[in-house]
């Protein structure tokens, strides 16, 4: 049990872990309400702080990334160096009203990226992605593993 208290929402976080995509916000405890915040702001909000998940299956590496509003055109999947999976979008949004006496335009927008090192073990050019319902999934298929020929050796006595 820690003495000291966690001023980053109560979470456990490790810098060092790579997993540990925490990330602070600075005006989580702002005292400021919700409502004076743009909703385009918020939406965005949930972007910025995607999680993705990763599962080890026999067959592949599934990554899926909850990206709720994003058009799959907005998102990239990117495989660097043949080694580093590279999952990245953006959400430009611009909200225009006009009226006889006013003229307000609301712009947000959103960016997120994560990386992952792929183990050595995966075919990088059988990568698959699809979304649907605002999740990304990526299939990184595992190479087979050859099971080493096992010889019996009679022992003499």
């Amino acid at each position: 049990m820690s003495l000291i208290p966690s001023f980053f929402g109560g979470r456990r976080s490790n810098v060092f872990d790579p997993f540990s995509l925490d990330v602070w916000d600075p005006f989580k405890d702002f005292p400021l309400s919700n409502s004076s915040f743009p909703k385009l702001s918020q939406e965005n909000s949930a972007i910025v702080n995607a999680r993705v998940d990763w599962k080890e299956t026999p067959e592949a590496h599934v990554f899926r990334a909850d990206v709720p509003g994003l058009k799959k055109e907005e998102v990239k999947v990117e495989v660097e160096d043949d080694r580093v999976l590279h999952i990245s979008g953006e959400r430009n949004v611009e909200k225009e009203d006009k009226n006889d006496t006013w003229h307000r335009v609301e712009r947000s927008s959103g960016k997120f990226m994560r990386r992952f090192r792929l183990p050595e073990n995966v075919k990088v050019d059988q990568i698959k992605a699809a979304m649907e319902n605002g999740v990304l999934t990526v299939t990184v298929p595992k190479e087979e593993v050859k099971k080493p020929d096992v010889k019996s050796i009679e022992i003499s006595g």
